[in-house]
């Protein structure tokens, strides 16, 4: 149940290997940075000092940013990373955020470092947030939707809109790699283990992931198959997920229980867990 390493990213056939690694930002946020043959895209890259460091240590050149939402711990280094390198701005077509160069909707496609990434409209966590798929990859950069056993927290959506991205999210193919934000994996599974405590999945994945923090190692990416398996807000049909929040707010829930009304019920009580 380990997490795949970040950097095992196949190539594309006659290209070299496109290599994904974070940078650490903050207190607990990640950059991802994408790198092939020299050339680099970041993802949501809320500050660029590690960023520019890595690129002059490797004289890479940053062509593309990506951002997923307007955020400041996602955008804020912008600018002094376009001011060091001429790289084009990628982000949603209704972001507040005003240096996008390219905006996107559902269905567009970018090509980065000669990888096709779809563009998913993902609402909830914010209004403009969207997700960034690779097929050929089996990778998604989902920002602050999807996090490792977890999701984001309502500031500008319904609960409705963000478990309908979640669905989105978790009916990609089950390798599919999730690129989240944020270090936030052992909080979420310890919240994950009072919805779920007899998931046998996700006692091994806690046990996993402490180990892999213990050693000063990231707990993502994960994959879409073990998100399923494991992160209480993707399986609001599951049975023991329901009962879980009934239990917490039996007045909130009709019979049957509505997936939608479970994960409101999740996300509140996450909130305030």
């Amino acid at each position: 149940m380990t997490p795949p390493s970040a950097s095992q990213d196949a190539p594309a056939a006659g290209a070299a290997a496109l290599h994904i690694q974070p940078v650490p930002a903050f207190r607990d946020n990640y950059i991802w940075l994408l790198e092939r043959g020299g050339r680099v895209a970041v993802v949501d890259p809320g500050e660029a000092v590690a960023v520019l460091q890595l690129l002059a240590a490797h004289q890479w050149r940053l062509d593309t940013i990506l951002l997923t939402h307007h955020h400041n711990d996602h955008v804020g280094g912008v600018s002094d990373l376009v001011r060091a390198h001429p790289a084009r701005v990628f982000g949603p077509a209704n972001s507040p955020f005003d240096a996008i160069d390219v905006r996107l909707r559902e269905g567009d496609t970018v090509a980065v470092l000669g990888t096709t990434f779809s563009v998913m409209t993902v609402p909830g966590h914010t209004l403009d947030h969207i997700a960034y798929w690779s097929a050929e990859q089996a990778a998604v950069f989902c920002g602050d939707t999807l996090f490792a056993c977890g999701c984001g927290r309502l500031f500008e959506g319904s609960a409705a809109q963000m478990a309908a991205s979640l669905g989105r999210l978790g009916g990609l193919p089950g390798d599919t790699r999730v690129y989240c934000a944020h270090e936030y994996t052992l909080s979420n599974l310890r919240f994950a283990l009072a919805v779920e405590p007899g998931n046998t999945d996700l006692q091994q994945r806690r046990e996993d992931c402490v180990e892999l923090r213990e050693r000063g190692l990231p707990t993502v990416p994960s994959t879409i198959a073990l998100e399923r398996a494991t992160n209480p807000f993707l399986r609001c049909e599951v049975p023991a997920v329901q009962a879980a929040a009934r239990n917490h707010r039996p007045d909130a829930l009709g019979t049957p229980a509505d997936p939608v009304g479970v994960f409101g019920v999740l996300r509140g009580w996450k909130d305030r867990y």
